[in-house]
């Protein structure tokens, strides 16, 4: 295990990266919002009794960061040990290809469940770029290829059928309406327990964490 004060340091050396795509918001946010999370995807044990929630774009690079950089150390530390279980909510502003890949996760949840879900979302932050560092178009055919990475034929061809339907459409509109709801415009905006985390090191993290946790709230 990492000792926790290499990873606050770790954590200070990329926050300008990553955490610089949460926004500060102001007055209602300070206190604990009422956030519903039932029908989202989690990590983590159901009756963890801190709720953390990453509101994201899977176009952002500041998303791709925290997903690569931050969660697995949010995974082991908190998660893992049955502190928090950890959501992933959508926040799709940068174009249509930001909506596309949301709407096509939501629908791979609702298709496939959970842990083929979770495999897809990395395999989204991961191709977020061509090898050139262009963004990627997320085509369907481009996310029938990254689903086949993860799925079978038929679990893949289930998936397609459902996403032309647009059954990851109203998932979609739910999250960004709770979004919207909660000011929201601007990615990764993180939510401990209903309460916008604002704080600068992994060490401010944890400790919103435990707070969470003792209040209850």
């Amino acid at each position: 295990m990492v000792p926790l004060s290499k990873k606050i340091f770790w954590f200070v050396g990329i926050v300008a990266v990553c955490i610089i795509g949460i926004i500060v918001l102001t007055g209602k946010e300070k206190e604990s919002a009422s956030i519903d999370y039932e029908g989202q995807p989690f990590l983590g044990d159901a009756s963890a009794p801190v709720d953390i929630v990453e509101f994201g774009d899977y176009q952002c690079p500041h998303c791709k960061d925290f997903n690569d950089s931050l969660l697995p150390v949010i995974e082991k530390e908190l998660v893992e040990t049955g502190k928090a279980k950890f959501y992933f909510m959508n926040y799709a502003f940068m174009g249509p290809d930001s909506t596309a890949s949301a709407q096509f996760a939501e629908t791979v949840y609702k298709e496939l469940g959970n842990e083929v879900f979770w495999k897809f979302h990395h395999l989204l932050f991961a191709n977020q770029t061509d090898e050139s560092g262009k963004a990627m178009q997320f085509t369907d055919d481009v996310m029938e290829t990254l689903l086949a990475e993860v799925a079978g034929t038929e679990d893949v061809q289930q998936v397609l059928d459902a996403y032309q339907e647009g059954k990851g459409n109203e998932a979609l509109k739910k999250d960004m309406s709770i979004a919207n709801h909660l000011g929201i415009s601007s990615t990764p905006s993180i939510f401990i327990n209903g309460k916008l985390f604002e704080g600068s090191s992994m060490k401010d993290f944890f400790d919103q964490v435990d707070e969470a946790t003792e209040s209850g709230k």
